[in-house]
Parts: structure tokens; sequence; C-alpha cells
């Protein structure tokens, strides 16, 4: 098999020369060319297309959320996002991934403490974007799920929403538009790297009604609050509307994956509960939705005209894992009917 070709932007010569030097590192990749900003960048992808593209935020003239926008409308390859400073930049982050970009990590210092860390973290990435744009895992059979708890006036109902390449955008749609008052209880789980999901709560928080916490193990479902899963481990459902992080499946390739916490709702989410898998890279969460389905819970997935990226819910619709399929601009209204005595004035 040949060497997986990378292009790299990024306008300072230091970090592009770091970028290069651990993409070398690795035998299965080679550099196969480099831009100094988003302008550039737009042309060598035109010329020649590369299997991923570790493209910088903060450039001159055209910023790499602009860049990752251009790419992705005329001629589309993997993106994963490769930023010096997280904080600084968490709006262009969640636009860049609003566009297309697969993920987000850390540029890898130089001679520091952390760098030979941060490099394996950056290599760990480029496999994981290379392997989910090549669509090697297969579906696997779902588990016939056991009937949902009744509806406990203790334990409320959850929405519960998967998503991925385009994710950010794609929630904050649906958040923004639910009322303060909002019966049910909702999860999301996001696929980002682990730098950026306190950026991810504090970004959904300023953009709807309802309060968006991290979860933390312990944590219990509570009517109209969000929480956010954290990349560190999966995120799963137990009895009674408690939640806890577990290790494994093994070989998954994303921590947290939707598959697994859409598994455990099918088994413990109260009747009335629904699954949302929106826009994404891959196929994670398409089994878990037909595992709420045979439970008896209500399933959505994103349409293919307003998905960023039609895999994990084009995944869902293909094994009959979703009842609606709807557009995104629609999936609220629908929540806000399913759960709402009336929807907003």
């Amino acid at each position: 098999m040949r060497p997986a070709r990378v292009g790299i932007v990024n306008d300072l010569r230091l970090a592009l020369e770091v970028l290069r030097s651990i993409v070398a590192s690795d035998p299965r990749l080679e550099v196969c060319w480099t831009a100094a900003d988003g302008v550039e960048a737009c042309q060598r992808c035109a010329e020649d297309p590369p299997d991923i593209v570790l493209m910088d935020l903060v450039m001159p003239g055209m910023n790499g959320a602009q860049a990752t926008r251009q790419i992705m409308a005329n001629t589309p390859c993997p993106i994963l996002i490769v930023t010096a400073t997280v904080q600084g930049n968490m709006e262009l982050v969640f636009e860049a991934m609003g566009y297309g970009a697969l993920d987000a990590v850390v540029t890898p210092t130089v001679g520091g403490q952390d760098s030979e860390r941060e490099a394996r973290i950056l290599l760990r990435k480029i496999d994981t974007v290379l392997a989910m744009s090549r669509g090697q895992r297969p579906l696997p059979a779902p588990p016939h799920a056991p009937a949902p708890a009744l509806v406990s006036q203790e334990v409320p109902a959850l929405v519960a929403i998967g998503s991925s390449t385009g994710g950010p955008a794609a929630v904050e749609t649906i958040l923004r538009a639910l009322p303060a008052d909002f019966p049910a209880a909702v999860v999301l789980i996001q696929h980002i790297d682990h730098e950026f999901v306190d950026g991810l709560v504090s970004w959904l928080a300023g953009r709807t009604p309802l309060p968006v916490a991290l979860a933390q193990r312990g944590d219990r479902l509570q009517p109209g609050r969000v929480l956010v899963a954290d990349s560190s481990h999966h995120l799963s459902l137990l009895p009674a509307g408690w939640l806890t992080y577990v290790d494994g499946p093994e070989g998954s390739l994303y921590v947290p994956s939707v598959d697994v916490f859409f598994g455990s709702a099918a088994q413990h989410a109260v009747a009335g509960s629904t699954g949302v898998l929106l826009t994404g890279l891959g196929r994670d969460g398409a089994v878990g939705l037909l595992s709420m389905r045979r439970a008896g819970l209500q399933t959505v997935a994103q349409d293919r005209a307003t998905s960023v990226v039609y895999g994990m819910p084009g995944a869902a619709a293909q094994i009959g894992a979703a009842e609606q399929i709807l557009p995104i601009g629609d999936i609220a209204a629908f929540l806000i009917k399913r759960y709402c005595q009336r929807g907003r004035p």
C-alpha cells in the first residue's frame, strides 16, 4: 500500500517544519505539498488532492475555516485542524468543523517535555481521520435490545444526539430552537478532541436557552439540561437515569462512541425517549440507533441534503435504523411537537 499523502497548511515556517518532521517520521505517511495560507491551500487541493490536509486556523488573508469551506465545496478531502492555541480559537475551530473539518488537535511544540506526546497524539489523529474517511469498519449486527423502562415521573425522557463532522453547527441549530422549559433531558455525543470539549460546552451554552454542562460520572438525567460527553472515555446510561463512563470496546475509532451510548440508551432510557443521529463521517451510531428503534424508542436521522457528510446518518438510513429522516432545520420542531404541549409562539 502506498503511503498516505499529506498536505500541510501553516504560515509559520517553524510550525511547518515541525509538522513535516512528524509526518516524515511515520513510513505510512508522506508530505505531498505545503502551503503558507488558505488561498494557496485551496489551489494545492485543486491541483493535487491529498489524502488528508493538516490545516492551520489563524493565517493572513484566508484563514483555515474559510479555506476548509472552499475546499469542501470544490475539491473535498479529509481535513484535520492543527492549531497552536485552543482557547483563543474556539469560534474558528467550530466554524471549520461546521464546514466539514473532521477533527482538531493542538500543534505539537518544539523541544518541550510534552513534544513527543503531542506528536504521538497528532499521528493517532491522522490515523483516525484516514481510517474514517476510507470507511474501513463494517457495520456489526445490532443486538436485540430489551424493551425500555416504563415512563417514570422521576426519570425524564431522553433525547440522545450523536454527531461528528459538521456536528457542532448542526447541534447548535437544534438546541437554539428548543424552549427554556423543554421537558426532556438531552445528552450529546460529539466526536471531538479532548482539548476542545470544554470549549464546545461553553460555545453551545451561549447559543441555547438550556443549561449546558460537561457530563460527569454520577450525573443523572434532568429535564431541560444538556450534558456533553467528555472525550476521555465512552459515556453510558445506567438504570434510573444515571450516567457513567466506561472503557472499550477495543478498536473504537472515536471516543466517545455514539454506538456505545445509543446502545445503553436502548437498554435503560425510559419509553418515549428519542435517538437523533446527525452529520458525520463513518458509521458510528447507526447500529446503536437501530438498537434504540428495536427497543421501541423514536429514532431520527438527518437527511442527505443538509448533512455536511452523510456517512453516519446515511448508514443509519441504509439499515433501517431511522423512523424519521429530516432536514436539520426540522428536527427541533419535531422534538418540540413530541415533548412540549405546544410549540413556541
